[in-house]
């Protein structure tokens, strides 16, 4: 019997259709096997969400798409075209960067701006940014190599793969923060580059060195936005997967995994069996052990140290009006960062003075609102679920009112008078719509004391054919890694297959 017709042969159910799952399943799918995937919302994305009322379309995940070439490599992987899935556009500049003293400074990939706007702070600022970016860029060219596109998965996997120059050349012992302030000495951009980390929910104080390699995804990939949402980045995969006949089944949410010694055979939803040969889980490893497995604290205390990321206020507003002074992209950052680092990833505390994500998507693309008005989608990072602060829905409320408070403060003058639509999601409906580890949104927290900035390995250590994809499994969280990730587990699983 051919490898193809083994393969056909073999029944892979995916948990689960996030970007990550859709991955795995598009990439198993055209490699022969009988794929179905089972997701407990009515549609495909996961995180990747959307909600469209009253002529407002906001993003309720995702809002910025980097690194395009993971997207066209699965499109490519079967002969297809990304582009006639969904479109893509660039977006100008990439952020826009507020300060309590009322500095703003924009990212853009056009260097002979970038140098206009750095020169007034001393004629070598621009020169340490450049250098900065060198390195970035170094950190970048190696960690691609091995951990992004061969689905490095361990300390072990990391010195097998790389030669003893590349280790000494990846930044390990040093953290993002302290790696950047030898290259920078102007602290807007140490708290511009500093926050580059918000890709994986983590802190510039704690996450390694080698996490610096996050603005050259930016600066030499562009920054890209999809014209009418984001969302339509899922509608042009649901279309992809239904040419290649994979079935999903929607409203199904997976109850149990069911385990037999060192395998597992099946899952429950809607109170039926579904038998499989391999499962892909794109439910966070963590709670998929706990809720589906029913492992006990002794195996789950293994995972301590891929503690969740963090988690966010996500705030929808429509207004009747339009802020010029707003870009696509930006931050409005707090009075003082280290702090406000130290407040959510240490304390574990509501911040009371939050870096806040603003995002005006009607500035690249008039569709997402009514003629003359804005939606503003807002995001403070804030700590997941834990049990050091159990924080209950009317906590967060009031964050949102601080949040608004802070956005007047700076420039959005009687912003709420102009509100005509909010919706609001805290971490307690983050938990609730994706299943995610404490409310987190970005997975696994990168952190060089307690993981070095490795996530969950792809391939379970306790059941030979049970495998994981996602933002809590390497290389981690965000759109391009979760798509990654999800074909990197396609190529696990083939390798498993050949032994």
């Amino acid at each position: 019997m051919s490898n193809d017709s083994k393969r056909k042969s073999k029944k892979v159910i995916v948990i689960g259709a996030g970007l990550g799952g859709i991955s795995a399943a598009i990439m198993l799918k055209i490699n022969g096997y009988d794929v179905e995937v089972f997701e407990k919302n009515e549609k495909i994305g996961g995180k990747l969400n959307t909600i469209n009322e009253q002529g407002y379309v906001f993003d309720l995940g995702p809002s910025i798409l980097t690194l395009p070439q993971y997207f066209r490599s699965l499109f490519e992987a079967s002969g297809r075209n990304m582009d006639d899935y969904f479109q893509m556009q660039t977006v100008r500049p990439h952020w826009r960067n507020f300060f309590e003293d009322g500095t703003i400074v924009d990212l853009d990939p056009d260097m002979n701006l970038m140098k206009n706007q750095l020169d007034k702070y001393g004629t070598n600022t621009f020169n340490e940014f450049r250098k900065f970016l060198d390195y970035s860029e170094q950190q970048y060219d190696i960690l691609a190599k091995g951990y992004f596109d061969n689905g490095l998965d361990s300390t072990r996997d990391f010195m097998k793969y790389y030669d003893l120059s590349a280790v000494f050349n990846i930044d390990l012992f040093k953290t993002m923060h302290k790696s950047a302030v030898k290259y920078l000495k102007n602290p807007y951009l140490i708290d511009i580059m500093d926050y580059f980390i918000k890709y994986v929910g983590s802190s510039a104080y704690d996450a390694p060195g080698f996490m610096n390699l996050m603005p050259t995804i930016q600066f030499k990939y562009d920054l890209w936005y999809v014209p009418g949402g984001m969302y339509n980045i899922a509608i042009g995969f649901k279309k992809y997967m239904d040419e290649l006949g994979i079935k999903i089944n929607f409203d199904s949410e997976v109850r149990r995994i069911i385990k037999e010694k060192d395998r597992v055979t099946a899952i429950e939803a809607k109170n039926e069996i579904h038998r499989a040969d391999i499962i892909v889980s794109n439910m966070e490893g963590i709670p998929a052990y706990k809720n589906l497995l029913n492992e006990d604290e002794s195996f789950l205390k293994k995972f301590r140290r891929f503690e969740p990321a963090c988690s966010g206020l996500v705030l929808d507003l429509g207004l009747d009006i339009q802020y010029p002074q707003l870009a696509h992209h930006n931050f409005l950052f707090s009075g003082d960062q280290k702090h406000h680092f130290d407040i959510v990833f240490k304390q574990k505390k509501l911040p009371p003075d939050p870096t806040i994500y603003l995002v005006d998507a009607s500035k690249s693309d008039p569709t997402v609102a009514p003629e003359g008005c804005s939606g503003l989608k807002v995001l403070p990072h804030i700590p997941y679920i834990n049990e050091k602060n159990r924080y209950t829905q009317e906590d967060y409320y009031r964050l949102k009112e601080v949040v608004i408070d802070k956005l007047e403060r700076m420039g959005l003058t009687d912003l709420r008078k102009h509100i005509v639509y909010e919706h609001i999601l805290t971490p307690i409906d983050i938990e609730r719509m994706y299943n995610s580890n404490g409310g987190s949104i970005y997975g696994v927290v990168s952190d060089m004391m307690k993981n070095f900035g490795f996530k969950l390995p792809k391939k379970s250590k306790k059941y030979k054919n049970l495998y994981f994809t996602g933002g809590s499994v390497n290389p981690g969280g965000g759109m391009p890694m979760v798509l990654l990730c999800g074909q990197n587990v396609c190529k696990s699983i083939l390798a498993d297959e050949k032994e």
